[in-house]
Parts: C-alpha cells; sequence; structure tokens
C-alpha cells in the first residue's frame, strides 16, 4: 500500500460521506484517480463498508442494549482461535469479535433488546459452544466516545457557585 492510499483511507475513515472530487482535491490527484483507488481498495477488502455512527439515545424510543462479552475458549488444533470465533460472529445478535491479550481470549460485542434476551444469548447460544471454557458479561450502561467521535454535549453548568 503507497502513501496516497493510505492518505485516502484515513481521509474516508474520518468521514465517509466526502464526496470524491473532495477527496481528489484534498490529496491533489484527478477525480477519475480516486475513483479507481477507492474501487481497487474496496476490490481488495480493504475498504469493507461505510457505516454512520448514531447516537441512540437522541429522540428516539430504541431500546437497544449492548454487552461487551468476556469469552475464554479452548483454541482447535491446526485453526487456532479463528473457527470459534467465526462459530461466535455468525450469530446475528454479534457486532463485533476480537482476538484478545489478557486472560480471557475473545471479547465479543453483542446487541439485544433487553438486558434478558442478552442473558438468553449467552445462555443459550454462547455458553454451548464446545470449545467456550467461561464468560463474563458487561453491559454498556452510556457511551461517552466512540470511534473517535464524542457523544456528550458540552452541557452549560447551571449550578451555583458556591465559596466560603
Amino acid at each position: 500500500m503507497d502513501a496516497k492510499e493510505r492518505e485516502l483511507l484515513q481521509l474516508i475513515e474520518k468521514n465517509g460521506r466526502l464526496e470524491t472530487a473532495t477527496v481528489a482535491r484534498l490529496m491533489g490527484i484527478s477525480e477519475e484517480e480516486t475513483i479507481q483507488m477507492i474501487e481497487k481498495l474496496e476490490h481488495e477488502k480493504v475498504i469493507l463498508g461505510y457505516s454512520a455512527i448514531i447516537n441512540w439515545t437522541k429522540g428516539t424510543d430504541e431500546g437497544a442494549v449492548t454487552a461487551m462479552i468476556d469469552v475464554k475458549v479452548t483454541p482447535k488444533r491446526g485453526v487456532g482461535f479463528d473457527k470459534v470465533a467465526e462459530r461466535i460472529y455468525r450469530f446475528p445478535e454479534v457486532k463485533a469479535v476480537y482476538l484478545m491479550s489478557g486472560v480471557y481470549d475473545l471479547s465479543v460485542s453483542i446487541e439485544g433488546k433487553s438486558m434478558a434476551e442478552v442473558g438468553r444469548f449467552v445462555s443459550e447460544k454462547l455458553s454451548t459452544i464446545d470449545s467456550v471454557i467461561s464468560t463474563t458479561t458487561h453491559f454498556i450502561l452510556k457511551k461517552y466516545k466512540h470511534d473517535g467521535l464524542v457523544f456528550s454535549e458540552d452541557e452549560e453548568d447551571k449550578r451555583i457557585v458556591v465559596s466560603p
């Protein structure tokens, strides 16, 4: 991967909605070169998709529950953790799976409609996988920052200053 491709990736990672002409202008290349570079990176699966980051707590009644689950597994001979991770990421509730260093082997991010639904996923689907030894579930109570974007607004402090 050359420097121009890295520059392109950094630009669209920060803002995937940038128009091709704007990206080309920022990089100092033609629009056609930009289009070809994007298509090449998509074809090579370097660019996997484009998504928006939504603050679901603003003006919606969505009650989704997000949980991070630490999973200790027994790796499979010849394939390590890959087959276990693949089995886990195929569940529709699973949003992300990461191989981790430390006490637990995998970190699994899931979304459900309620804490009970997440609990059912862990007890009926995740824990029943042969290679899974143990799990620890952490529920996300509030997001402050995600993918570099701050969720909380700078609210003016309306408390009265009290001094001795």
